[in-house]
């Protein structure tokens, strides 16, 4: 197979490609057609007939912009990546949008646009090959055996992202995860020079990687290095690639402004001439590449009969590992409604703590949820007892210590949910969200199930201080389409948030948790959590007024409801754990529960802004907080700034009368 004649017609395809669109970035696609052809033809093991065969390798373009780079090599590969879909680069409704999009495209393992994210949730990946490897190979039986590779560059290094899972890799000693770094040495405002000197090697090398260097224009020394790094099992391997941006373009080669805008139709012109490709055929596939795709998926579909008949064996002597393996990988869930009652009425605690109760119990029942906290476990309550911590050389265990590595520890998660077979959670303290929000966006984009638990959510937190006490952080979360954000009110709401939570096969979750403990509340007949507000609390007299309140403002209201109604005033309260499903719901049931004809107060320790939308064609007040917090006893705060039953009681008063 002519690897260089593949490189040359993948860089006329993706200059044709940006030109077409008249927007993109065909820089990099043109420098890394070479290694490109190198790890896609003769390096991967994959198959393009089905791009979800278990143990293929993974692959991820971490620098999303040269994603005509990854089109061409999947159009050539013979993925259902068409001429026409790189025709309509770029275009709406095309299946080859600006950044690879996880589901949008076959073969594409994961959305990538923001640096860093790529890389580690190829981290993620590579945790998932080891974690899959300790629970189902047996002796002569390596059914879960493959690599991950990753193309980075210079953008992807400089994000702090990628050095927290960087760091955690080079800790897991991920012997199986190669990154070939493409370094160009130019970023959109010119030489790297101007911002980014460090020495690369070696603070790679500093993180516990085998560091490789090659020419990555060179296929046999790629050839050559890549087998290197795959015979190196105990230490992930960064494989340094000296590139030119443009590489091929006449005048245009190593320049900055090549990086994200077309060449041109003469440059172009210019650079098929030096590569012996016609001027006058935009997308030219050459007489003797036109059968490449049909040769890789032939190629991979004996590479993946070659596995299925080890795993039949397999399968043959471990039944019910084979069975465990279907299971995990479809998702599947045991029936988890005993989890929905495990509380009694004395289950007095924070919401933080029944959620560790109830992790463990569903745990139990779910072998394949793993997960770990960004150094917070005991605090926030998501250690898995009895499950053994995911540690170098021993995958066998469920918990993982991702270290202070928030933004790391949540890109790695989604990572690991692409990978499929498992179900995963991380958990940190509700105010350092902040700096998991970028893997959060892009775990609801892609609707990756995966479960956040974020605790001490409010001025409760106390004696810390502002800087730990979230005011805007739970609004800010339910601003982000597709994040299912739960504010359970006592034990038995986090419970049934769990659980909901499991069930979602679609997006992500946030468990928003209490650090101060909560009385469990008593709930009415009938009451449906799954609605994400119902009323908690029915007015005693005729109805004045309706509060509305999430999480530990939930029993804050009902006690200042029963002392308004001790003065003759109807009050009811509406528990909202799901603000946004709520809303979802039919305007029927929403209207019976929040009747418009009533003032409706909303209560939250934090931001108002979203809650005027919870009674649209009412009178809504929010009780809320725009003010950062205070240092001092958390009850002292609250009630510093307002959130005590005497402050809300006259507030519910002075809006009635």
């Amino acid at each position: 197979m002519d690897l260089q004649r593949i490189a040359n017609v993948i860089r006329g395809l993706a200059a044709d490609g940006v030109q077409k669109a008249n927007s993109g970035h065909p820089g990099a696609p043109l420098g890394l057609a070479d290694v490109g052809s190198v790890v896609f033809f003769d390096v991967l093991k994959h198959n393009p007939a089905n791009s979800k065969w278990p143990n293929r390798d993974r692959f991820v373009l971490s620098g999303g912009h040269a994603s005509m780079l990854l089109y061409s090599l999947l159009h050539l590969s013979g993925y259902q990546v068409s001429m026409d879909d790189l025709k309509n680069f770029r275009q709406l409704g095309s299946n080859t949008p600006g950044h690879p999009e996880y589901g949008d495209t076959d073969g594409v393992e994961t959305t990538t646009g923001p640096l860093g994210q790529g890389i580690a949730n190829a981290v993620g990946m590579a945790i998932g090959e080891r974690l899959a490897a300790a629970r189902f190979n047996r002796p002569g039986y390596e059914i879960v055996d493959h690599y991950t590779y990753v193309f980075c560059g210079d953008g992807d290094l400089m994000e702090g992202v990628s050095a927290e899972a960087s760091s955690l890799a080079g800790h897991l000693k991920l012997g199986k995860l190669i990154v070939i770094y493409d370094s160009n040495r130019i970023t959109i405002e010119g030489s790297t020079d101007l911002a980014f000197t460090e020495s690369v090697k070696g603070r790679y090398e500093a993180y516990g990687w085998q560091v490789l260097e090659v020419d990555g224009h060179s296929i046999p020394e790629l050839q050559k290095v890549i087998a290197q790094a795959k015979e190196n099992k105990e230490q992930p391997t960064l494989i340094i690639a000296r590139t030119q941006i443009a590489k091929g373009a006449p005048t245009k080669a190593g320049l900055a402004e090549t990086h994200g805008s077309p060449l041109g139709a003469e440059e172009i012109a210019g650079m098929k001439r030096a590569l012996g490709l016609p001027e006058d055929q935009d997308f030219y596939v050459p007489e003797e590449l036109q059968d490449l795709p049909e040769k890789m998926r032939q190629r991979g579909q004996q590479l993946e009969a070659e596995w299925q008949e080890l795993f039949n064996k397999w399968a043959e002597e471990y039944p019910q590992l084979a069975e465990q393996w279907n299971s995990w990988l479809s998702g599947s869930l045991p029936d988890l409604s005993d989890i929905l009652t495990m509380f009694g009425p004395d289950a007095t605690m924070a919401t933080r703590a029944a959620s560790g109760q109830v992790l463990n119990a569903i745990a139990k029942k779910v072998p394949n949820l793993v997960g770990g906290s960004a150094d917070l476990a005991p605090s926030n309550n998501s250690f898995l007892h009895g499950e053994g911590i995911i540690q170098a050389g021993d995958f066998s265990g469920r918990n993982f210590c991702f270290g202070v590595r928030e933004h790391g520890m949540a890109a790695v998660l989604n990572g690991l949910a692409l990978y499929g077979h498992f179900r995963v959670f991380g958990a940190t303290f509700l105010v350092f969200s902040d700096y998991m929000r970028p893997s959060m966006r892009l775990a609801a984009l892609m609707k990756l199930p995966v479960v956040y638990i974020l605790t001490h959510d409010s001025v409760w937190v106390g004696e810390d201080g502002p800087t730990h006490q979230p005011i805007e952080s739970t609004e800010s979360l339910r601003l982000i389409p597709n994040l299912a954000v739960y504010r359970p009110a006592d034990a038995e709401e986090t419970a049934w948030a769990w659980v909901e939570a499991m069930k979602r096969k679609d997006g992500p979750s946030a468990l928003v948790l209490s650090r101060q403990n909560l009385p469990l509340l008593k709930k009415p007949e009938g009451w449906d959590f799954t609605k994400g507000g119902y009323v908690i609390r029915e007015e005693q007299e005729e109805l004045a007024i309706v509060l509305v309140a999430a999480g530990s403002e939930v029993s804050l209201a009902v006690q200042a409801a029963e002392k308004v109604e001790k003065q003759g005033l109807g009050v009811r309260v509406v528990s909202v754990p799901n603000r946004e499903l709520f809303l979802k719901q039919d305007e029927a049931y929403r209207r019976k529960v929040v009747p418009e004809n009533v003032p409706t107060l909303a209560v939250e320790l934090g931001v108002p802004t979203g809650w005027y939308s919870i009674n649209p064609k009412g009178r809504v007040e929010v009780y809320g907080l725009e003010r950062f917090g205070a240092s001092g006893p958390g009850k002292q705060v609250a009630e510093y700034l307002g959130f005590s039953v005497d402050a809300l009681a006259e507030r519910i008063l002075s809006i009635v009368k």
